[in-house]
């Protein structure tokens, strides 16, 4: 069924808030996506909104990573390693997804967008950090910390960039910037696998989707000047999204708990 023209617009307007979150304070601002698509735009079934999100996400994560890669700050060997375990591990994780009821899932995703704002408030990790070498045992940490990463993304349908940018620093000791851009190329791979599996059960709204990720690309253009300008206040622009974060998932929580037979 074809989107209503107030939902058309929510999609678009909703997009680019995220988009724009994106741009302004990074890390966490995907995380919106699922409570907007529920909340706002009104697709009723939580695993349709996850579904959806999760095209987006992935959509969103690719364009960046073209840019990233363009400054010639990803490292490929490494960001390949922990995305191919992480492929593995969203698609267990979507599985496991889809047979939790709906209300159950938007329940522990609220909790999790509350652990989120608490791993905004306490900063980003220093950006200091040695150079990546892949060897053996550094593969085998990049593989088992890409699985469990990709396990969280595939099972809430989010980016998992606040997980994979830590991952790939303790696997490999690389720095913060490097991290950054190497974990979108894990991050454009964990949603198109959850998108895939969500596809195959028919739960994405591709229209949706679509406006979604034109509205991301507008508003994450105005964030990322915007945050040049606002470079002095980063912290308390941190801070402060990390409260609305920690507010929506607490309104969430309370209201799935609520549907919860």
């Amino acid at each position: 069924m074809a989107p209503s023209s107030t939902q058309a617009l929510l999609s678009v307007l909703s997009g680019t808030f995220v988009g724009f979150s994106l741009g302004l304070v990074g890390g966490g601002g995907s995380i919106l996506a699922v409570p907007l698509l529920v909340y706002v735009v009104r697709i009723g079934d939580p695993h349709l909104a996850i579904g959806t999100s999760a095209v987006a996400v992935a959509g969103n994560a690719a364009v960046n990573l073209w840019h990233h890669a363009r400054g010639g700050k990803v490292l490929w060997g490494c960001a390949s390693v922990f995305a191919v375990a992480g492929i593995l591990g969203a698609f267990f994780g979507s599985t496991l997804g889809k047979m939790v009821d709906g209300q159950k899932l938007l329940a522990a995703f609220a909790v999790l967008m509350m652990v989120i704002a608490g791993i905004m408030v306490r900063g980003h990790a220093p950006t200091k950090g040695s150079d990546a070498h892949l060897n053996s045992q550094t593969a085998l940490r990049l593989a088992v910390i890409g699985f469990i990463a990709g396990c969280l993304s595939g099972f809430f349908g989010i980016g998992g960039g606040f997980l994979i940018v830590p991952g790939l620093m303790l696997a490999t000791g690389m720095s913060i910037l490097n991290a950054i851009a190497s974990s979108l190329l894990a991050v454009t791979a964990f949603g198109a696998t959850t998108a895939a599996n969500y596809a195959i059960s028919g739960a994405i709204d591709w229209l949706i989707a679509a406006l979604f990720l034109a509205g991301g690309a507008l508003g994450g253009f105005a964030g990322s000047h915007l945050a040049h300008a606002l470079a002095s206040r980063r912290g308390l622009l941190n801070v402060t999204f990390a409260g609305l974060i920690f507010l929506v998932g607490a309104y969430m929580l309370v209201r799935s708990l609520s549907l919860i037979e």
